[in-house]
This record gives structure tokens, C-alpha cells and sequence, in this order.
């Protein structure tokens, strides 16, 4: 892994194609990891100006914000991430982030040829593109062009005031809300495309989720010449008489309008809040008041963050005496195993003691009875004998003793109080 400071270095050390071609990857590339991990680089020109002597100074590492990934990896390893500070009320830190000459926001820059590349769906339905990690819009195609729109304005509005618009931290582990049903988490099925990672502003330190909505709205359609349009006054003027030929359902569609959320990207804080565009009004003119809205939430969701995080640590500590409870509990259960074990094994080589003895007992008496046997006889019941002892194995009873193990041979407490 590359870190932030050591790509920073080598950057600014030599051309960014001399850089990318030592990691086997192109300069675009590596620009856009320079870009992914806030380090500033050479702008076009630079080298030769150095030169001739007239270089611009250098600026320096900003400090990583909060989400920024602190190392890069070609091989594709995940790198950690800034920290976030402890949830508390966001303190405007000054800086406003740039905003490009044209104003296309970085991620709404390209985002339509990637929207436009869907799914198969049906003629009113909703966009569903291949590309999985785009900005949080969700539109039809005929509003495709108007919810970029509104999401650019709406991320400039927040960088305006000093707010950065970013993808979440895939480290981060942020959720994302349904726009159907806010109040439940990402598993929960829904017919709308989503992105695999939210878009977030970051205000200070706390990250608040940003979707753009075309939300929908009952409308009615007209079975035509073997297919539905959406009705209007003038077709069923003109079909009403020939009812038996057109027919009409109601279905609900992409209404052409638009809503934004902002909601708290956090597992553990559920807050959201919505605004609507009606037919009547635009969401347009009040996009300012909502950066301002949006960027008062902040200090109610660290208020949030911060009681769930006592809550979270109080279970945890609930936790902790009952896995404590728990594990005592067992130790002493495995104590008492291994007592009734130990005794039981106890019993078991004391009755097979008693058996070895009275085998050897037996073949002591048959090996004393062939003493009195002739000399033939004898050697044949001698030749028995050490068959039956091979057979028959060890029999002396300290072996089956010494292979007893005692309680705390079995398990040892790991509290001393039960011992």
C-alpha cells in the first residue's frame, strides 16, 4: 500500500507518467486515485515550467477529512480511512471545497451515458443501470436530464457553504434507506435501483445521505392498438364512445417531480427528512434553504449519534456481565464434568483392577501346576502361557492407575473462586 503522504511525495518528485508507469497503471489513473485520496498534484504545464526556473510553489498535504482513504493499493486492497471525531455539534471549519469553472459537480460529470446504459424495463418504469457506483438518483429516462440538474445545483449549494458531496467510504459501512418506506433499512426489497454505496455531504464530521427522487403518482393508461399510453382529456373524448375498443388501468408512474432526502446514513440513528417538488412549485428556488436545512441536521444527528453510542456501549457492558455470567457458569459445569468423569474413570480402573488380578491369579496358578508337570508337558503349557499374556496384553494394575486423570487433570477453573 501506497500512503497518502508517500504518493503526495513522489507527485510532486517527477512527472505523474514516470510516477504511474513504476506501478503499471496510467496517468489518468493514478490522477484519479490523487483526486480519491485528496493529495493535490501538478497541474498541466508544471514540469516545464520548473525548467525554466518559474514554477508555482507547491502546495502543501491538506490534513485527511473525514471518509478520505488514507492509503492506496493497485492490487485493490481496502485501505483505512480517516476517522471520524466523536459525534458532536459540526464547527464550519472554513474551507469551501472547489467548485468546477462549469459547475458539473465530480460525481454528476459523465453520470448520464452510465444512467442511460439500464436494464430492461418496461416504458414508464424507472432507470436501472448496469453501473453500480453512481450518485443516488433515482428517475425515469424522461427526468434523467432534470435529476441530474437538481442533484448538481443541490451539491454545489452544499460545497457553496463548505460542505463536501461524496460517495461513502466503502470502510465506513453506511446505509442507505429505501425511498419507498424511509424508516427501514437497505435489505428490505424494493422496486427502485439503488447504489451500492450511498452519496453522502459531509458536514464536519458527520455524513448525511443525500437521494434525488422522481417520486411516483397514480396515472392512468389507455389500452391502444395492442398496447397502454397515458390517457388524456382528448382520448377519452375521443374513445369514449367506442368504449368496447380501449380500456383503461391505473398504474403508478414516474411523476416528472422530484423529492430530496436527507437521512442519517448511520445504522444505529434513524432521522430523515424530505422535500417535495409539486406541480405548482419547483425545488429549484429553495435549493439554498435546503443546503441550510440540511446542514442543521448535523448537530441533531451527532446529538443522536452520541446517545446511540451510550446506548450501544450500556448493551455492551450488559453484555459483557452476562457473557461473564455465562462462561462462570459453564466453568463450573465443566468442574463438575470433570469430577463425575474422574470418578467414574475412578470406578472403572478399581473394577478392572479386580479382574487383572484375578487373571493373574489364574496364570500364576496354571504356571505353578506346571512345575509339577514333565518336562514336555511342561514347555507345551509354558508355550500356552506366553501366548495367553501376549494375547491378553499388559496386566499389571499400576498401568491402568497411572492412566487415571484426576479432576484437575481433566480441567482446570479459569476462576480461582471455583476452585
Amino acid at each position: 500500500m501506497i500512503s497518502r503522504e508517500e504518493l503526495y511525495k513522489l507527485v510532486w518528485a517527477e512527472p505523474m507518467t514516470k510516477v504511474a508507469t513504476r506501478f503499471d497503471v496510467s496517468g489518468s489513473y493514478l490522477a484519479r486515485m490523487c483526486t480519491l485520496l485528496n493529495v493535490p498534484r501538478p497541474e498541466r504545464g508544471y514540469w516545464a515550467k520548473v525548467a525554466v526556473g518559474k514554477a508555482p510553489a507547491q502546495p502543501p498535504l491538506p490534513a485527511a477529512l473525514p471518509g478520505d482513504p488514507l492509503h492506496w493499493s493497485k492490487e485493490g486492497e481496502r485501505s483505512p480511512v480517516a476517522k471520524s471525531e466523536p459525534p458532536k455539534p459540526p464547527v464550519p471549519s472554513g474551507k469551501k471545497p472547489s467548485i468546477p469553472r462549469d459547475r458539473t459537480h465530480g460525481l454528476i460529470r459523465g453520470a448520464k451515458a452510465h444512467f442511460e446504459k439500464t436494464r430492461q424495463i418496461d416504458e414508464w418504469d424507472y432507470l436501472k443501470p448496469y453501473k453500480k457506483l453512481l450518485v443516488d438518483v433515482v428517475t425515469s429516462s424522461e427526468g434523467l436530464d432534470k435529476g441530474l440538474s437538481l442533484a448538481n445545483d443541490l451539491f454545489n449549494a452544499l460545497e457553496s457553504i463548505g460542505h463536501r458531496v461524496v460517495m461513502a467510504p466503502t470502510q465506513e459501512s453506511m446505509r442507505r434507506i429505501n425511498v419507498d418506506t424511509p424508516a427501514v433499512d437497505y435489505w428490505h426489497h424494493t422496486r427502485y435501483w439503488s447504489p451500492y454505496r450511498p452519496t453522502v455531504v459531509y458536514v464536519g464530521s458527520i455524513a448525511i445521505g443525500l437521494i434525488i427522487f422522481e417520486y411516483p403518482e397514480n396515472a392512468t393508461l389507455r389500452y391502444l392498438n395492442g398496447k397502454y399510453v397515458r390517457d388524456t382529456v382528448e382520448l377519452e373524448r375521443r374513445h369514449s364512445r367506442n368504449s368496447h375498443r380501449s380500456w383503461t388501468t391505473t398504474r403508478e408512474l414516474p411523476s416528472g417531480r422530484f423529492r430530496i432526502f436527507a437521512y442519517s446514513p448511520y445504522h444505529w440513528v434513524n432521522l430523515s427528512r424530505t422535500w417535495d417538488e409539486t406541480k405548482a412549485a419547483s425545488l429549484r428556488p429553495k435549493l439554498k434553504a435546503i443546503a441550510q436545512e440540511i446542514e442543521a441536521m448535523a448537530p441533531k444527528l451527532a446529538q443522536e449519534l452520541e446517545k446511540a453510542e451510550r446506548e450501544a456501549e450500556i448493551r455492551h457492558q450488559q453484555w459483557l456481565i452476562e457473557e461473564d455470567r455465562r462462561n462462570r457458569e459453564e466453568d463450573k459445569r465443566r468442574i463438575r464434568q470433570s469430577e463425575v468423569e474422574s470418578d467414574t474413570d475412578l470406578r472403572t480402573i478399581i473394577g478392572t483392577w479386580s479382574e487383572v488380578v484375578a487373571v493373574e491369579r489364574f496364570l500364576a496358578g496354571v504356571e505353578q501346576r506346571a512345575e509339577q508337570l514333565s518336562p514336555d508337558e511342561r514347555l507345551r503349557v509354558q508355550d500356552r502361557l506366553a501366548l495367553a499374556r501376549q494375547f491378553l496384553g499388559t496386566q499389571d494394575p499400576l498401568d491402568f492407575f497411572l492412566n487415571w486423570r484426576t479432576p484437575v487433570e481433566r480441567y482446570q477453573s479459569r476462576y480461582p473462586e471455583n476452585d
